[in-house]
């Protein structure tokens, strides 16, 4: 495999695994990817450097991510179409583009360094800031309207779907307590209620306390697994023979929802008994990663973050029935 090499600034996780599972399908004069989760397009740049008859479909429900990238790809602004939506809505998008198929797609999913390091966002529990966490500037939901306004019930179920927290309940009734007395408005603050609320000897391990708490309701303003649940069958039916899919997840709940699905696509769905397989029952798709592939120690010593990533793919094989 040809190292691909780093785009300067943010660095995108796996890219030398992603583009030799992508490359393929990318490298005919006039291909199109359609890079799902564009962030800052750290993958996009690599892929549109690597393939010069590359087109690119780059949508982010983050407008900043989209602003940002559409500097860093100026060069190349004649081979890109940027759309700000969130990914469920990529079968309206590629129609819009006039097309109906397309060669890649690549999905980098959860949240980016660049959101996470910007404080205003509320992302992060390491440093103070509003309780926000909405990818999309523009959308109602926040984290603060849920910490304030569910029920504990609510609360906990949020808790322990998103976060898989074994102190769920504890926590939502300490929310409940403590927003009695005072709105629960900043990260800090959530952040020490949750600590308050795990055993002490429960702290000492698995890394930061509110980390499932944070992530839990990240899934839940941003509606992460239903979108993803919508996206990924939409994703695998826009595909031509010969094309790729990528997704990066970076927790078990994603995880469990790209692994089921591709493995599906890649199934034989000829019902049981019969002495042959059925022509129109074969699968459509051939998985390309046996298991989850995961960062290399070299990554891992150069980006700490990519620590959690896990890499799907799969190629469609033949066209639905």
């Amino acid at each position: 495999m040809v190292y691909m090499g780093k785009p300067a600034g943010h660095v995108p996780v796996m890219l030398d695994q992603v583009a030799a599972l992508l490359g393929p399908a990318l490298a005919t004069d006039g291909a199109v990817l359609l890079d799902a989760t564009l962030g800052r397009a750290g993958h996009t740049r690599a892929l549109l450097a690597a393939y010069p008859g590359l087109m690119v479909i780059g949508v982010d429900a983050d407008q900043a991510a989209i602003e940002e990238s559409r500097a860093a790809l100026a060069g190349d602004a004649g081979r890109v179409t940027l759309v700000h939506s969130f990914y469920d809505e990529i079968p309206a998008i590629v129609a819009a583009a006039g097309l109906d198929r397309v060669q890649g797609v690549l999905f980098d999913l959860g949240v980016s360094s660049p959101q996470l390091d910007d404080r205003e966002r509320g992302f992060a529990y390491s440093y103070d800031a509003p309780l926000d966490m909405r990818m999309d500037q523009s959308a109602e939901l926040t984290a603060e309207e849920v910490v304030n306004r569910y029920p504990a019930a609510e609360l906990a179920r949020v808790l322990r779907e998103y976060g898989e927290e074994r102190f769920a309940r504890r926590i939502a009734d300490a929310l409940v307590r403590e927003r009695a007395k005072a709105p629960v408005t900043s990260t800090a603050r959530l952040s020490e209620i949750v600590r308050d609320s795990i055993p002490a000897a429960a702290r000492r391990t698995g890394g930061h306390p509110a980390k499932r708490t944070f992530q839990a309701l990240r899934i839940e303003v941003n509606g992460e697994l239903a979108v993803l649940g919508r996206a990924l069958p939409a994703a695998l039916g826009l595909l031509s023979v010969g094309g790729r899919i990528a997704v990066l997840a970076y927790h078990s709940l994603e995880d469990r929802v790209v692994k089921r699905e591709l493995v599906s696509a890649a199934a034989d769905t000829t019902p049981p008994g019969l002495p042959v397989p059925l022509p129109d029952s074969g699968p459509q798709f051939r998985l390309l990663t046996r298991g989850a592939q995961r960062p290399t120690p070299e990554e891992l010593t150069a980006n700490p973050r990519a620590a959690s990533a896990r890499l799907r793919a799969a190629e469609r094989i033949r066209k639905a029935a």
